[in-house]
């Protein structure tokens, strides 16, 4: 059974290309304008696959960081170091190696660093690819003892697929609530007596930052197939886990789960969470231009489409819980179906279908994945056997 929704939007990359700036898709007829990725700031169409790594995806990221996210100072310190603090065998019943990783890096402001937990299978016919999660719930969720076990990561479930599996506190990196960017990364880059711009980098960003510098070792680990990094993030970790993806080419698959506003849904046309009511309960999460876009979505010069096309022809997946009426299903969805002819553009599968689908029917065969949980905005090993099933497809 599948849920018929009417998309008006334009079949292929070459229709897809024209003289007009935006293109027009049609949800129970009510049409939508939103921004092309496959024109340029200055109107010149993408006419090839090179113009658009060197030059169209160069600008798009430049309006995510201006506009909305926020620019980081720095890429990889040039002092980052990492520490395996520890390395054990024996773990989940003598399947796994468990490994702690101290990773530290300095700034004008001190110096920083953060956690990461990693778990190996323990004899792999071949070198596995590796899941980092975002993981921006209590720390028991993690638990490195594996002592509790959730579903939010079934880390034991992961591992018996044959993926690593690696995680991060997000409060590592910079924590959850508005203390004037005085800690966290946002402490160690800042200069002294410079005042903060209004595109210096928000808290997404940051988390997204250190989602790249936990990449960062997990393409030196011996035991990792470095061309095989997934990450994964739910809810607002799933909003940094695309601007991560997005940026960090070294990411094979990146993975959004119930992200929402500013993260996987298009902002124009969008229920629930808009602009303005996330910029007000969550004011640390972008930068400070970012608050010029309430109640004006419309005129925002990119929407989320062209965030899941900075990853193409990389995979990509998006997953939506049918009660999650803040984060807007239809509108990640829809997401997905005008993100599509980049990668079409780009000769390759995106999104097949623009049908919404019911629970239980999973799009799988294109390098945009999505899926349909029935519940509430959560995270479950229903919906990580999903991920890991397209995973299975496309990278293994």
């Amino acid at each position: 059974m599948r849920l018929i929704v009417d998309f008006e939007i334009l079949e292929n990359a070459s229709l897809f290309v024209s003289s007009d700036s935006l293109i027009s898709t049609s949800i129970l007829n009510n049409p939508i304008p939103l921004p092309n990725p496959l024109i340029t700031d200055d109107g010149t169409p993408v006419i090839s696959a090179n113009d658009w790594h060197s030059r169209r995806r160069g600008e798009l990221l430049e309006l995510f960081r201006r506009e909305v996210y926020g620019r980081a100072p720095v890429a990889s310190p040039a002092d980052l170091a990492f520490a395996v603090v520890e390395s054990t065998s024996g773990w989940m019943d003598g399947t796994a190696t468990r490994r702690r990783i101290h990773i530290t890096w300095s700034g004008p402001g001190g110096a920083g660093g953060m956690n990461l937990i990693l778990f190996v299978p323990a004899a792999p016919a071949r070198k596995p690819p590796c899941i980092l999660f975002i993981c921006n719930r209590e720390p028991e969720t993690m638990d490195p003892e594996r002592k509790i076990r959730s579903g939010f990561w079934p880390a034991e479930a992961i591992l018996a697929r044959g993926y690593a599996a690696a995680v991060f506190i997000v409060g590592d990196i910079a924590p959850d609530y508005y203390d004037d960017y005085s800690t966290g990364v946002h402490a160690t880059f800042a200069i002294k007596g410079q005042p903060r711009s209004d595109t210096a980098w928000g808290t997404i960003a940051a988390w997204a930052w250190g989602a790249s510098r936990a990449v960062d070792y997990l393409v030196t680990d011996p035991d990792l197939d470095p061309s095989r990094i997934i990450v994964a993030g739910h809810s607002r970790g799933g909003k940094s886990a695309l601007w991560c993806g997005a940026q960090d080419e070294r990411v094979a698959l990146t993975i959004s789960n119930n992200s929402g506003c500013c993260g996987a849904a298009l902002f124009r046309g969008k229920g629930g969470e808009d602009i303005e009511r996330i910029n007000r309960v969550f004011p640390h999460w972008f930068c400070r231009n970012f608050k010029h876009w309430n109640r004006r979505e419309a005129e925002l010069p990119v929407d989320q489409h062209e965030l899941l096309a900075l990853c193409a022809p990389r995979l990509v997946y998006v997953a939506s819980a049918t009660l999650d009426e803040t984060a807007d299903p239809l509108a990640e969805f829809r997401a997905c179906v005008a993100a599509s002819p980049v990668w079409q553009f780009l000769g390759s599968q995106g999104f097949p279908e623009k049908e919404f689908p019911s629970p239980g029917y999973p799009i799988h065969a294109g390098r945009i994945g999505y899926h349909l949980r029935a519940g509430e905005h959560d995270l479950t090993e229903y919906d990580w056997n999903y991920f890991m099933d397209f995973a299975d497809r496309h990278l293994r």
